[in-house]
């Protein structure tokens, strides 16, 4: 989001409704009410589930692009187990922490208006991954921006939990965390450290 809008992100949007400044675009507190999004099943691209890699493009893909460009909600949709949850941390003023969690419907119908109007992009910047037979966690290291061209406005790590079935991978959650004061990003996070498998 994922967040993203993902937050992806996430990856996000419900900072953006807050204060216009975004965490990964999948995450915190939501507009008030939110205009419903029908997103239509789909079947999933063969090159988006078929890889790890993939998985991780698309996740990032369908939640970026400019101001009144639709976003590819089923496409999104398609890379995740049906009950898929997506949790955002964040800290209030006190420094106390505070995880938002929502399903996809939800996700999207608290999104789909401020990405459709203020635009949104978000990109992998670097990634660590830890594969297990046929499981595998990835740390997503992402920034955001308004514009593709634009000003770094977040950045932040999507934790992504993935599965492959013996036919494609799926995701089967999805939380992430934006930098802030007193929570920097370290550096085997960051691009320059060789010791990532993807």
């Amino acid at each position: 989001m994922h967040g993203s809008v993902r937050f992806s992100a996430a990856a996000f949007f419900l900072s953006l409704a807050a204060c216009l400044i975004p965490a990964p675009c999948r995450g915190q507190d939501g507009p008030k009410a939110a205009t419903h999004v029908d997103v239509p099943n789909i079947a999933p691209r063969a090159e988006d589930v078929g890889s790890i890699d993939g998985m991780m493009k698309a996740f990032y893909e369908v939640i970026s692009g400019p101001a009144g460009q639709p976003r590819q909600w089923s496409r999104d949709r398609s890379l995740y187990i049906e009950d898929i949850r997506f949790v955002s941390m964040s800290e209030d003023k006190a420094g106390h922490a505070h995880a938002n969690v929502v399903s996809h419907p939800q996700y999207v119908d608290e999104s789909n208006a401020i990405l459709l109007k203020e635009g949104f992009y978000e990109s992998e910047i670097h990634r660590v991954t830890q594969k297990f037979g046929n499981i595998a966690h990835v740390f997503s290291t992402y920034e955001s921006r308004f514009k593709a061209d634009g000003p770094v406005i977040a950045r932040g790590i999507n934790s992504i939990e993935l599965f492959y079935d013996g036919k494609r991978w799926w995701i089967a959650s999805a939380v992430w965390d934006d930098e802030r004061p007193g929570n920097p990003i370290l550096p085997e996070y960051l691009p320059g450290n060789n010791s990532v498998a993807k």
